[in-house]
């Protein structure tokens, strides 16, 4: 039995890569029943491919008519579906919302793109980096120089998965109290732009321009950016308020009269000088022991190698380790259900059986589709 809020909720993932894959992690990290559709004969699984955690994959030769079927009776016993293809690719398969939602009206049909299933990009091919461009996030985003793609964090997964699972949960919401299933259509550029609503809000109090490493928390700031240390490592500060400012001078011995100046725009390139210069005097552990745990609003900037042995992800766990692999454990965190990897990464087609049988194919129905060349 899965664990987790989420348990009982039957979702159907089309296999595919980047933002959906994560999507269905964070849907079965918290209890739903996750089948993956894999096409006959794909690639291998591997236990680092981190975000097919959880899952069990089902491989069908998508060109059978017999394994379009099985797709369709799976949509019927479904509460959604997740596929991450370019428009109209899962209506040449047969598999469209129209005929999915004929077949099942309660279906949330969750359609994860990057440019959406409208406009004059649609049909356009696109990365992270491009999605976001076109929403004003990664014009504000990087050194004075250029901008500066943000890891795809910002279009893939903020604006694309996490988009996609909670306009799932909010139809299947609607759904369950109406019985009226229908699409979402889930666009990491409409998302992206939706995560840079307080910063559009910025903007148009006056609070913010658009000059990277000019504003508050670009960069811009002295008390709010990154300094590197004497070791080569480095740390980070977001002292804002001015009680937290406060303490950030004491703990740094930083007298001079000019940082009493912290809300001087016009000074703020001096004073980051000035502060860089003193945090070079120091180790990062020094200033850790200096700071760590102190209202200062301070933290190590720690690799990937460092982030799972700091004391206060390993006192909570973030890090949990599955098939020797080093990964996050599952969040948010749930006090009467809590969520649990259900599993590593499935090999492709490792769950044919026990995934359609669980979700009401018969024996003989399974071992047909066998026969057929279609599973």
């Amino acid at each position: 039995m899965a664990q987790g809020p989420l348990s009982g909720l039957k979702v159907l993932e089309f296999a595919g890569i980047g933002p959906g894959p994560f999507c269905g992690m964070l849907l079965s990290d918290l209890g739903a029943d996750l089948v993956r559709i894999d096409r006959k004969g794909s690639g291998r699984s591997s236990p680092a491919d981190v975000t097919a955690r959880g899952r069990r994959s089902v491989a069908l030769d998508l060109k059978s008519p017999a394994a379009v079927e099985t797709c369709l009776k799976l949509m019927e016993r479904a509460d959604g579906i997740i596929e991450g293809f370019r428009p109209g690719v899962m209506e040449r398969l047969g598999l469209g919302p129209d005929v999915a939602l004929a077949r099942n009206p309660k279906l949330v049909y969750g359609r994860m793109t990057g440019w959406g299933q409208t406009g004059p990009y649609a049909k356009a091919a696109g990365h992270d980096m491009n999605y976001i461009a076109i929403t004003g996030a990664l014009a504000a985003i990087g050194t004075q120089d250029k901008p500066v793609p943000p890891l795809n964090l910002v279009g893939d997964f903020g604006g694309g998965a996490l988009y996609l699972a909670f306009g799932l949960l909010a139809g299947v919401i609607h759904a369950r109290a109406t019985g009226q299933g229908q699409v979402i259509d889930c666009a990491m550029s409409d998302g992206a732009a939706s995560l840079m609503a307080m910063f559009y809000g910025f903007k148009a109090g006056g609070m913010w321009g658009d000059g990277r490493r000019t504003n508050l928390l670009d960069g811009g700031a002295h008390f709010y950016d990154t300094y590197q240390c004497s070791c080569g490592r480095w740390i980070s500060i977001g002292s804002i308020e001015p009680q937290f400012y406060l303490l950030l001078l004491e703990k740094t011995g930083i007298t001079d009269p000019q940082f009493q100046h912290q809300m001087s725009r016009e000074e703020w390139p001096q004073l980051r000088e000035k502060l860089a210069a003193v945090i070079a005097t120091k180790t990062r552990d020094d200033w850790c022991a200096l700071m760590d745990g102190t209202d200062v609003c301070f933290a190590p900037v720690l690799t990937m190698d460092e982030a799972p042995t700091h004391a206060h992800n390993a006192a909570r766990q973030t890090f949990v380790e599955v098939a020797g692999v080093t990964q996050p454990a599952p969040a948010p965190r749930f006090s009467a259900t809590p969520g649990a990897i259900q599993g590593p990464p499935p090999k492709i087609g490792a769950d044919n059986d026990a995934a359609l049988g669980d979700w009401g194919f018969s024996a003989e129905a399974i071992a047909e589709l066998k026969a057929q060349g279609a599973l």
